[in-house]
């Protein structure tokens, strides 16, 4: 067992998210029990996720995207009240890391895209919130194929349905990546000479730039894409302070 306290103390740590102007409040979400033992890490809190954690008699739920975000209403709502009553009954807390989880250059959703598809290094790219949240990422001698990289990108986010317009060079050496909702960011890809640009969501325009400018374009689903981080997360809380971690897959095709 460990102070829940310590455990966020952990979290901001590694994440700094004071650094960041983000879209909703990062660090603990709801309150829980003094002590936490059992960790369930996920993409997003909803109540599936939070029924997955009762049954595991999780003490915290640390997910990617938390329940509160700026712009929503302020009142809480029957689908509201029912996710925080499963946590209120169950003595659960909820952490939540956004845009912090996202840019981490080693524990973050895009630099563990860019490990798990080969690639040699990254760097910083893509500003949103105040920083770079997504990464170039390069690949060592001639690259890899763009066919060998769609292969990749459907491994790496457990995804056989990636959507790729592979309009870029047949050898792809440099790869921008930005999980979630980033379609937005492929004529910033294409500034910065990328071969080809990862995201989770398409947009429509996102077709035609990728012909007529020369890149390829993929998108392998916004919750596929994101999920690596918080995994990353649990596990480093499991061997830093012997927790017991476990991260659930609560399938999402968008």
């Amino acid at each position: 067992m460990v102070a829940l306290q310590t455990v966020i103390d952990r979290l901001d740590e590694i994440l700094n998210p004071d650094g960041w102007s983000d879209y909703a409040p990062n660090g603990l979400q709801v309150p829980g029990p003094s002590q936490v033992h059992r960790v369930v890490t996920g993409v997003s809190a909803h109540s599936a996720l939070f029924e997955h954690a009762v049954e595991r008699e999780a003490d915290l739920v640390l997910v990617h995207h938390g329940l509160f975000w700026k712009g929503e209403p302020l009142g809480i709502d029957a689908v509201g009240h029912r996710r925080l009553k499963l946590l209120f009954d169950h003595d659960i807390a909820l952490a939540a890391y956004h845009l912090p989880l996202d840019a981490h250059l080693e524990h973050g959703n895009n630099a563990r895209l860019a490990a798990e598809l080969g690639a040699e290094h990254w760097t910083p790219a893509f500003t949103h919130g105040g920083g770079p949240i997504g990464v170039i990422a390069e690949f060592p001698a001639i690259g890899i194929s763009v066919e060998e990289l769609v292969r990749r990108v459907a491994t790496a986010t457990l995804r056989e349905d990636v959507l790729a317009f592979t309009e870029g060079p047949e050898r792809v050496k440099r790869v921008g990546i930005c999980c979630g909702a980033a379609a937005g960011d492929l004529p910033e890809a294409v500034a910065l000479g990328c071969d080809a640009f990862l995201t989770g969501e398409p947009a429509e325009r996102c077709a035609a730039i990728a012909r007529e400018y020369g890149i390829s374009f993929l998108a392998a689903g916004h919750h596929a894409t994101e999920r690596l981080g918080v995994q990353r997360l649990g596990e480093i809380l499991a061997t830093e302070f012997g927790l017991q971690h476990e991260y659930a897959e609560i399938f999402n095709p968008i």
